[in-house]
């Protein structure tokens, strides 16, 4: 089930994200279950993180990008080149 933002809430978002830094750097090795679990464990204190794809091309970004909002329900806020900014709300407990 997938949290669908409104354009108000992206503009936010994306706002609050410009002065973030990249949590996660998604290297030569791709995305592995290591790393899918280091952006969940960003996600689940931070709900909005950015992350640096390095090396590979614009079609692998993109593939990189829709198995993280498959798997772990987290929603792309905004992207730019390498850098693309995910949110989540952290689960209520």
């Amino acid at each position: 089930m997938k949290n669908i933002l409104s354009s108000f809430e992206k503009k936010a978002l994306r706002k609050k994200a410009y002065s973030l830094k990249p949590v996660v750097i998604i290297g030569q090795n791709g995305l592995t279950d290591a790393v899918l679990d280091e952006i969940d464990v960003s996600l689940n204190s931070h709900e909005l993180i950015k992350i640096r794809i390095r090396g590979v091309n614009k079609n692998e970004r993109y593939n990189i990008c829709l198995k993280i909002e498959q798997k772990l329900k987290a929603e792309l806020v905004y992207q730019i080149g390498f850098i693309k900014v995910f949110y989540r709300s952290k689960p209520e407990n």
